[in-house]
Order: C-alpha cells, then structure tokens, then sequence
C-alpha cells in the first residue's frame, strides 16, 4: 500500500507558527495542571533539559549571515527534509520523514573524550549558551551524486573543540550517534556496525568550514535531518556528516569508520567529492541537484576548493579517496 498524501492546503488556512506554537505550549501547560491535580502533593513538572526553549530563544535574534554557495538557489525545505539518507530509520530516502518521530532528542547531551584535557559530558543546552550561532548555505552532498544547497545553522566545530583544549596527540576526531534501536528501527538491522561512526583529521575538523549544525532555515534541526546536532563537512560526501551525534572523542591513529569498515571499495576514509575518481559503480563526474532537471557537472571539492585544496597539497586524492 503507498503512502497516504494528505490534499493540498491553501497558504491562508495555515495557522501562522507564531500562534501555533503559542496554543501549545498552552495545551501542553493546561495538561500539565491536570496531571498535577490528580496526584496530591505532586510539583509542578519541569524540563529535562532546557535545550529547546533557549534554541529557539537564539534562533528569534537576528543571525549573522555568511554566504557560501554563490547565487546557487536554495533547495526547498520540503525537499531537504523529505529526501535524504539516515539508516537509523532505513533505506529509503523517505525513511526518515516517516518514522523520524520516533528520535527522542530531549534532553541531549553530547561527551567530548578522548585526547582533551577537559574531558566532559554537556548537556545541549550549556554547547548552545557557549557558542555563537550563525546561518551558513552550504552544498551539501551525498554519495549517489545528488546535491542539495542548503541554509544550515550552527557553529564552527573548531569553536567547540578549543573549549576542551586538545592535546598534541590529538591527530583525529571521531563522532558517535545515538544508538536507540527501540526507537530507530532501522538499527534493529544488521546494515553497519551500530552505531555509526564517522571521523576528520584534526585540521580537517578545525577547519571553519566544519559546522556542527542545530537547525535549517532558521528553525531547529528537524529529526529527519539529525536532530537536535549533526555534523556538516561541505566538501565532503554525505556520509562523512553524522547525524544525532552524543559523542565526540579525539584519538592519536587513525580510526575506522562505519561505512569504510562495511565497504572500503566504496567508501574512503577522506571522502572528498572528486569527479576525477569515479564510484565503483557509478560516476560521479556529473550530479543531480534536487529540484532540477538534468544534470551538472561536479566540481572538485564540491566548488570550496579555493577554502581546502591546501588541506591536501601532499595527496594523491585518486588513492587517498
């Protein structure tokens, strides 16, 4: 049986966010009294983790904004949030957006380890109180060489990692997702190794063009596309940015990833977009941006060459993919 589409609704019925999210948070207060009234001497509930409130706080001020993609037109919100890869709810590419209410993301914390001297576990929350937000429009790829452009909001991961002071053994950085098999069902199959991991060399990672992202065209992340914080590495193909991340450690050797463990033919460790270096069974001269017609050519580094070439000067990106 397909998936049911709900009709059309014309623009004006849609209630405005503003009042939609102000009758909630009524709804939500009113059901609250009511719990609270059926059990004597209970308190008044409160949040887990404040995360949410003080996101959306931030994302009500103006942020500064950095364009990165030219005069690239963006890709729709409905496209980005209804066609992308996330195995942790399955195969598809509308696996996401139909089973991504099942992520919990509240509350959220991620542990920073490894080869730091401030080795801690932080609650969403106080990552957010720390760092300063800004809007980045980024190409984002995937490996089945479509492409998407898309307003990300976030912060430098550089930013993040200085707070933990990196020590001079810290060579790479390695990422965890949340591994919830009850809620994402896709991880009740054996597709990879549970939970996914993904990792940068340390400059890479202390590049400013490496975003750890919270939200997308000015609202917070949604599910279906890593909530609440998710890796963005632009000049690399999708897989390399890990979505729902809780851990981030920093090690001395270089260690093994998810899908270059699962299929090193396929998937490199660097995973740098090069048209010149064709998958094995596909070639990824030329992609399909979503919302076009056709296909373009596909530019070295994802066209941020100018930004990172030099990050590989010493390579031979057709060995080292």
């Amino acid at each position: 049986m397909g998936r049911y589409r709900y009709p059309a609704i014309a623009e004006s019925e849609v209630t405005p966010r503003a009042l939609f999210e102000q009758r909630r948070r009524f709804l939500a207060g009113s059901a609250a009294l009511a719990a609270a009234a059926l059990l004597p001497g209970a308190l008044w509930p409160r949040r887990a983790n404040a995360w949410p409130s003080l996101l959306e706080s931030r994302l009500e001020d103006s942020l500064p904004s950095r364009e990165m993609a030219g005069d690239e037109a963006l890709t729709s919100r409905r496209d980005i949030t209804t066609y992308n890869n996330f195995y942790e709810f399955g195969t598809r590419k509308s696996d996401p957006d139909v089973y991504a209410h099942r992520l919990v993301t509240d509350p959220w914390s991620v542990t920073i380890e490894g080869e730091v001297n401030k080795a801690r576990s932080v609650a969403l929350e106080d990552i957010l109180r720390d760092m300063d937000l800004e809007e980045r429009i980024y190409r984002l790829r995937c490996v089945e060489a479509w492409s998407m452009v898309i307003p990300w909001i976030g912060f430098p991961l550089r930013d993040l990692l200085a707070l933990h002071e990196p020590t001079s053994d810290a060579n790479y950085v390695v990422f965890e997702s949340l591994y919830d098999p009850d809620n994402l069902r896709g991880q009740r199959r054996s597709i990879i190794d549970w939970p996914y991991r993904e990792a940068l060399r340390i400059d890479e990672a202390m590049h400013p063009l490496t975003l750890m992202a919270v939200g997308l065209y000015g609202e917070p992340m949604p599910n279906q596309n890593g909530a609440p914080i998710r890796l963005v590495v632009p000049w690399k193909y999708g897989f390399k940015s890990i979505k729902s991340v809780v851990k981030i450690r920093l090690v001395k050797e270089r260690p093994t990833t998810s899908w270059t463990e699962q299929n090193p033919e396929e998937y490199g460790f660097y995973a740098n977009v090069n048209p010149r270096v064709d998958h094995p069974r596909w070639t990824q001269a030329r992609e399909r941006r979503i919302g076009e017609s056709g296909r373009r050519e596909t530019l070295m580094f994802n066209g941020y060459g100018d930004e990172v070439a030099d990050l590989y000067a010493d390579m031979d990106l057709e060995t080292h993919y």
